[in-house]
C-alpha cells in the first residue's frame, strides 16, 4: 500500500518539477565605498600603499546553474516535439478522461473528498501522536516516518485537487451538507486507521525488543 502511495506521489509531483536557478551578479563594484581623503602630508604615502581593487568575476555556480536550466529546457522541448511521446501522452490521458467522464457525479466527489480527508487525518495523527507512542517504547523507525510523511503529502495534494475538480464539475462544493458529511466521515475513518496503524507499529516495536540476542555457540 505504501509502495502504491509512492507511485501516486511520483505521478502527481513529477510533471510539475521545474529547475530554478539564481543568477549571481558581481556586486563588488556596487558595494565599494569611497576612501576618505588623506591629510596633505600623508597623501603621497596613502597613494603608494593603496591596495588595488580586485576585478569582478562571475561565480561558476551561477554559470553551472544557468547551463543546467538551459539543458533541461532543451530536453523538454525535444520531448514535446517528439511524435511518439505525444502519442503515448495522449493515450495515457485518454484513459483517465474516459474514467473521469464515467464517474462524474456529486457522489463521486463526495467519496473522493472523504477519502482524502481520511488520509490527511490518519497520516497526520500517525506522524505526530503515533510516533510519540512508539518513541515511548524506546523504538523508532525512519522508514515509517518517511512513509507517513509521503502519505500525508499525497493526501493533502489529493484533497486540493479533489476540491478544485468538484468546484468546476459538480455541485458538491455548493452543498454544505455534502461537505460536512464527507469531512465527518473522513475524520472518523482517519481516526480508525490511525488507531490501527499505531497498533501495528507498537506491536512491531515490542517484537523488536523481545527478540533474543544471539549467543555464540561453544565448541
Amino acid at each position: 500500500m505504501k509502495h502504491l502511495a509512492l507511485l501516486i506521489s511520483a505521478a502527481l509531483i513529477l510533471p510539475g518539477l521545474t529547475v530554478y536557478g539564481e543568477e549571481v551578479l558581481p556586486n563588488a563594484a556596487a558595494t565599494a565605498t569611497e576612501t576618505p581623503a588623506a591629510p596633505a602630508n600623508d597623501a603621497a604615502t596613502t597613494s603608494e600603499n593603496a591596495a588595488p581593487v580586485p576585478a569582478a568575476t562571475t561565480p561558476e555556480s551561477g554559470i553551472s546553474t544557468e547551463g543546467a536550466k538551459q539543458q533541461v529546457k532543451e530536453i523538454a522541448e525535444k520531448v514535446d516535439k517528439n511524435e511518439q511521446a505525444q502519442e503515448v501522452s495522449a493515450g495515457i490521458l485518454k484513459q483517465i478522461y474516459m474514467l473521469a467522464e464515467r464517474m462524474e457525479s456529486p457522489m463521486f466527489h463526495w467519496a473522493a473528498f472523504a477519502l482524502m480527508v481520511t488520509g490527511v487525518v490518519s497520516f497526520a495523527l500517525q506522524l505526530v501522536l503515533g510516533k510519540l507512542l512508539v518513541l515511548s517504547k524506546m523504538s523508532i523507525s525512519l522508514t515509517e516516518i518517511l512513509s507517513d510523511t509521503m502519505g500525508l503529502a499525497i493526501s493533502l495534494v489529493g484533497l486540493v485537487l479533489t476540491t478544485q475538480a468538484a468546484a468546476q464539475n459538480s455541485t458538491f462544493t455548493t452543498s454544505p451538507a455534502a461537505v460536512l458529511s464527507a469531512t465527518g466521515a473522513g475524520a472518523l475513518l482517519g481516526f480508525f486507521f490511525f488507531k490501527w496503524g499505531t497498533s501495528q507499529e507498537l506491536a512491531a516495536a515490542d517484537g523488536r525488543k523481545a527478540q533474543p540476542k544471539s549467543v555464540p555457540s561453544k565448541s
